[in-house]
């Protein structure tokens, strides 16, 4: 098989002759930029500064010389902007505070402040307020809440939808450029086109605005899905107009050549609880994710990707009748998230895109042996019948151990008889 055919066997829950595998196709199931240099000279590839695609979370450039020493079965086809709103072209090289030279995109524009710690400003704007700030001693950008204060008689849904606008000429012309450059490959496309994420707490702060309006604060956000249900469903609903209105112009623009579409990802799931209940989910969420879903299952023949950490099991099947038919990143460290249960009770009607090592003990701290037997162990319960697509827990984070992450990529192998 290809890498596209062995992606789309298994997302037609039919076992394929190997276990895809993805790394680098999303924001969310990406690896860290000192990680990717990492594994670059683990596998004696040329050396050059990696590019950092993903700025938020310093997600480092998979370039095809490693995806083929790793496995890797997947492309990506991203929208033009990155999180802070400034397009990745221009590429420069930076030096990162823990030495590592990297290469951003010129939009990357910084300061310091007194404390030492990055700031990075929205659409490289350095006469607006910061809005991502790189602590010192982190390894990625926090957001920098920028909430203007609470007039309650003057809330404007409209305030919250400014992000949400009819795709511009040199944003299709993108998509339409990245897709031309995959035309060549083998390799199975993830799309991630933008605007149909509904209140997804990375997005809620704007770190894309200059000087965002609305309700910014994450924690009021939150709060307001409680007591401003009908502010919400207003913002909700526009939104969704708009990402259909946006879908359509998409398709005209990339045609079959995508295989997936991460549409969402709104966190549902804490460790060990929710952030709402499902009845919250059926009535405030399903509705708008069910006509965008159905949309596009109607019109294209793309697979649709949601992803949430945490205990998200009692979401499962609501998330299958609102239309997703992949979920991501399968953190089975979470409350009742067992990997066996998981793939008894949906591995027929949902694809697991992840799961395939926790990244926030096994991975990090681990042995390379206790790295090997999880994985091995993972890929025999979520891979029965297909609906698998072998991701690990999330994002590779920045000081994890190159010989675990070889690790990783190895027993993965290993199953797939080498």
């Amino acid at each position: 098989m290809t890498s596209r055919e062995r992606v789309q066997t298994a997302l037609a829950h039919r076992a394929p002759d190997r276990i895809p595998v993805d790394f680098g196709s999303t924001a969310v199931t990406g690896i860290h930029v000192s990680c990717v240099a990492g594994l670059r000279a683990r596998y004696g590839l040329p050396q050059h500064p990696v590019k950092v695609v993903e700025p938020y979370q310093m997600l480092g450039e998979v370039e095809d010389d490693l995806k083929a020493a790793l496995g890797i079965d997947t492309d990506a086809l991203p929208g033009r902007n990155t999180l802070f709103g400034f397009p990745n072209e221009d590429w420069r090289e930076f030096r990162l505070p823990w030495g590592q030279v990297a290469l951003v995109p010129g939009g990357f524009r910084t300061s310091t402040d007194a404390n030492g710690d990055l700031l990075l400003y929205p659409q490289g704007d350095l006469s607006a307020p910061p809005s991502g700030r790189l602590p010192v001693g982190g390894f990625f950008f926090d957001t920098i809440v920028r909430q203007p204060p609470l007039d309650e008689d003057r809330l404007d849904p409209a305030d919250n939808l400014e992000e949400f606008q009819p795709l511009a000429d040199e944003d299709l012309d993108h998509l339409r450029r990245a897709r031309e450059r995959l035309d060549g490959s083998t390799r199975a496309v993830v799309g991630t086109f933008g605007g149909t994420a509904l209140g997804d707490i990375a997005l809620v702060p704007a770190p894309f605005l200059k000087r965002p309006k609305g309700i910014r604060d994450i924690a009021e956000w939150y709060i307001a899905t409680a007591t401003r249900p009908d502010y919400v469903h207003a913002v909700f609903a526009r939104q969704t107009d708009i990402a259909l209105e946006n879908l359509e112009r998409i398709r005209r623009t990339v045609g079959d050549r995508v295989d997936v579409v991460f549409t969402c990802g709104t966190d549902f799931g804490t460790q060990t609880s929710s952030f709402c209940s499902v009845e919250t989910f059926q009535s405030l969420y399903a509705p708008y994710y069910r006509k965008v879903n159905d949309w596009i299952h109607a019109h294209t023949n793309w697979k649709i990707f949601k992803h949430s950490c945490g205990a998200v099991e009692p979401f499962l099947g609501p998330l299958i009748e609102a239309g997703f038919d992949i979920v991501n990143p399968v953190q089975c460290s979470a409350a009742g998230m067992d990997p066996a249960r998981l793939k008894a009770k949906y591995g027929d009607r949902l694809t697991f895109w992840g799961g395939g090592v926790d990244t926030q003990k096994t991975l990090p701290f681990g042995t390379p042996a206790e790295v090997r037997e999880q994985v091995l162990r993972r890929c025999e319960i979520f891979s029965r019948g297909g609906g698998f697509v072998f991701n690990a827990v999330h994002n590779i984070q920045a000081r994890t151990p190159v010989e675990n992450v070889a690790a990783m990529f190895e027993a993965v192998r290993e199953f797939n008889g080498g």
